[in-house]
């Protein structure tokens, strides 16, 4: 993970994808409300799972963002950092988000696992 780690989490779900990727979806709810979430995409590379692309709202963290205001948005990260950030939606409601964050990762994998792999050297996985 990176030195932006979110905090603790409600609910945490992991699930394993082809070859050294897995997804990681964080969110908290109150009173079934969506208050935060993290969508992460994470490859195994050199011993340790590292950040590939991350979706978030936290309104609340200094390294978070507000999809009600903000919009959906993307951050892509190379060798360990984030790279740039991409906007993906106009504000939504954060439930709609999250949905969408989960959806443009599974439209996008094979994109965002390339890229990767091509930044970091990985070939022939």
């Amino acid at each position: 993970m990176t030195d932006d780690e979110p905090r603790d989490y409600d609910r945490v779900y992991e699930r394993d994808l082809p070859g050294p990727l897995r997804e990681r979806i964080c969110r908290d709810t109150d009173s079934g409300d969506v208050t935060r979430f993290v969508v992460q995409l994470e490859y195994f590379h050199d011993g340790e799972w590292q950040t590939v692309v991350r979706y978030d709202h936290d309104p609340e963290s200094d390294f978070g963002h507000d999809v009600a205001e903000e919009g959906l948005h993307i951050d892509i990260y190379r060798d360990g950092e984030k790279f740039r950030s991409e906007f993906v939606t106009p504000p939504l409601p954060p439930a709609v988000a999250l949905d969408h964050a989960e959806d443009h990762l599974a439209k996008n994998l094979q994109r965002f696992t390339e890229r990767f792999e091509q930044w970091h050297g990985i070939s022939n996985r």
